[in-house]
């Protein structure tokens, strides 16, 4: 295990590693099989195992995550929504309340919208930027509060440090979706949260060649959401879980190249005659730019804007562009661009989406690694064909 004072760069290329590993190697091995000698006496939830997701490869992996977010302990899950699920489905019992921010990934929200009446609970959206409306949502069943480091798609920062505070006063576990900050950009453990987690398939594999997710934190939750995820069946495999500790070892490097990247493009498209708004919390102009500069060591590599041309012109945005690829997800070495309405967002109601701002002309950028000025000249032609 290695001291947090370590940089991030080194966090990610050695924190968590054996030395030596198994057999002296260098790179930890792939332990694929599902069959491991049972010590007696051994608890039903420490039998090696994969859907215990506790065979060797897995508690490697587990010790690398850990180190990111300096926790005690973490746990990987099979998709970012298991490491969504399983954190809610641990502190929440039947007849339980939630506090959520109103603006949350689709799937997130989605989740919440079709399935927690049927099990039992109940939750209120509330605006993570409006602290004193915050008690008068609360009940006396409330027991948690989730929220995301910066939202999908608008790029927003809550007022974070606020929520601990709160939390921490009424007695509520606090649950945040790091997955577009990375704990390259922010860490909450750090700031006070109870529990952190992230779709591992964006920038933590950072290759889009895999999905994962992972929940961090204290011992005593993330063992509580490990015998969730147990019943539930939502472990990772040891080969992808292989292929996310091997992204993970890069993980600085590209964070810090996307921030770049994102903060140029940003700032081209905010001076551009056809684009009317850009939502990146790196831009002065952002509503939570004060803040966020505070809360944040980088402002990530996700953006968003709108076109004067609106729906129409954001679609031909998509067809303009040579290097950005029109695909869903985010956090992958090469730069995405997609319509949120169809894709991250198409599970709400069209009411809901436009509640939030998240309008047919609404376009979503992921930055990659590319070269900044390669990125802006791509742009720079694509809006020239869209104004044309």
């Amino acid at each position: 295990m290695h001291s947090n004072s370590e940089s991030m760069e080194t966090l990610a290329v050695h924190g968590g590693e054996r030395r030596p590993g198994p057999e002296g190697s260098v790179v930890f091995p792939i332990y694929q099989g599902t069959v491991f000698s049972v010590e007696p006496g051994t608890d039903y939830h420490d039998i090696k195992y994969i859907r215990l997701s506790s065979t060797p490869s897995q508690n490697y992996l587990h010790d690398k995550l850990a180190v990111l977010e300096g926790a005690e302990e973490a746990v990987a899950t099979a998709s970012g929504m298991a490491a969504a699920t399983a954190p809610l489905l641990s502190v929440l019992r039947a007849g339980d309340h939630l506090l959520a921010s109103d603006c949350l990934y689709g799937g997130t929200h989605d989740f919440l919208t079709h399935h927690a009446e049927d099990l039992g609970w109940s939750y209120t959206f509330v605006d993570v930027h409006r602290p004193e409306t915050w008690a008068s949502a609360r009940t006396p069943q409330t027991k948690a509060f989730l929220v995301e480091t910066i939202t999908n798609p608008l790029m927003r920062v809550g007022r974070l440090r606020e929520i601990v505070e709160f939390a921490r006063r009424e007695g509520l576990v606090t649950v945040i979706d790091n997955t577009f900050a990375s704990p390259v950009n922010f860490r909450p453990l750090a700031a006070g949260f109870d529990l952190c987690f992230h779709s591992a398939t964006k920038y933590l594999n950072g290759h889009s060649d895999l999905v994962a997710g992972c929940v961090m934190g204290g011992a005593e939750l993330v063992g509580r959401v490990r015998r969730t995820l147990n019943h539930f069946g939502g472990s990772l495999d040891p080969h992808a879980g292989f292929l996310l500790a091997r992204g993970l070892k890069t993980l600085a490097l590209r964070v810090r190249a996307q921030n770049d990247n994102a903060m140029t493009l940003a700032r081209f498209l905010s001076e551009h005659q056809e684009v009317a708004e850009v939502n990146y919390p790196g831009l002065l102009s952002h509503p939570d730019h004060a803040h966020a500069a505070e809360l944040l060591s980088g402002f990530g590599g996700m953006l968003s804007l709108r076109l004067r041309g609106g729906a129409e012109a954001a679609e031909g945005l998509l067809d303009a562009v040579r290097l950005g690829y029109v695909a869903p997800s985010l956090g992958g070495v090469e730069t995405l661009i997609t319509r949120p309405v169809t894709t991250s967002h198409a599970g709400m109601h069209p009411e809901d989406r436009e509640r939030l701002g998240i309008t047919d002309d609404l376009v979503r950028v992921s930055c990659g690694i590319e070269s900044p000025e390669d990125l802006v000249a791509d742009f720079e032609q694509a809006l020239r064909k869209v104004q044309s």
